[in-house]
């Protein structure tokens, strides 16, 4: 397996990143998960620009799009897959222990690995921690994510794939590492990035291809949901069969099937919508 670090193509057995990398020691860091076909990202403007936003959001410098899309290419390229997890990981690079950074410049790190295609359906659990819809890091997507490994082991516990957060106010907000969409009436609705849920790359396109609508949600929504289902760069759309102890006979439902149908045949349109 090779992985791109810091401008050059390097086996990952033996490629390695100082122990003394910021995003290491403090999670001062962003990064970007696509979906890849036969060797071919999914969305990756998208992704890149996303990218550079959170970027921004940390202070740290705009990264270089062309050589993040040439090392995206030169990773897929030696190590052809069917289906893969692009990871694209920009830190703030080597610094001292503390907060403050170094001037030794950004690290870029991209690797790939193999993945196979998600259930049709899945479970998912609500959790009774919070996402801060006013945080310096609402909307970023950070390598910070011990929050999300904690509540992801929580849904494991009790046999889902995923959790499901409120916000400080009890509105319904996102998942660990997906967007959340609820069926009201036969209405796709989904938190507005306002609640402080990350703007997803497909949540945005299923947003845009659907007809979905940006409503305030309060969490109780999910007991009363016709239908649930969530989107991610590696679920794309995928229905929801039980919400902690709730059971939605039937997933995918008439609506979630449409939207999973449609976001199917669109991306396998256009790889860089």
């Amino acid at each position: 397996m090779s992985i791109w670090l810091d401008g050059v193509l390097r086996d990952a057995t033996t490629a390695s990143v100082s122990v003394f990398d910021h995003g290491l020691t403090v999670g001062d860091g962003v990064f970007e998960t696509l979906k890849t076909v036969e060797g071919r990202p999914f969305a990756l403007t998208r992704h890149l620009d996303r990218l550079t936003r959170s970027a921004r959001g940390l202070g740290l410098p705009d990264p270089d799009h062309d050589e993040v899309a040439r090392a995206c290419a030169a990773v897929l390229e030696a190590n052809p897959m069917p289906l893969g997890r692009l990871r694209i990981t920009y830190t703030g690079g080597q610094a001292p222990l503390g907060s403050e950074r170094g001037a030794h410049g950004p690290t870029l790190v991209v690797a790939v690995s193999g993945t196979t295609r998600r259930p049709d359906s899945t479970a998912v659990v609500t959790v009774p921690w919070i996402r801060n819809e006013r945080g310096a890091l609402t909307g970023l997507k950070t390598t910070s994510y011990a929050e999300n490994v904690v509540a992801l082991a929580r849904a494991r516990e009790q046999g889902a794939s995923e959790a499901l957060f409120a916000n400080t106010v009890g509105q319904l907000c996102e998942g660990t590492g997906s967007n959340v969409f609820v069926v009201l009436d036969g209405e796709i609705h989904t938190p507005p990035v306002a609640s402080g849920c990350l703007a997803g790359i497909t949540r945005a396109l299923t947003v845009q291809w659907t007809g979905a609508k940006e409503t305030d949600l309060p969490l109780d929504v999910l007991e009363r949901a016709d239908e649930i289902f969530l989107t991610s760069s590696l679920r794309d759309v995928q229905a929801v069969h039980r919400v902690d102890g709730r059971e939605l006979p039937g997933a995918s439902g008439p609506v979630t099937a449409k939207a999973m149908r449609i976001f199917e045949e669109r991306s396998r349109a256009d790889m860089n919508p």
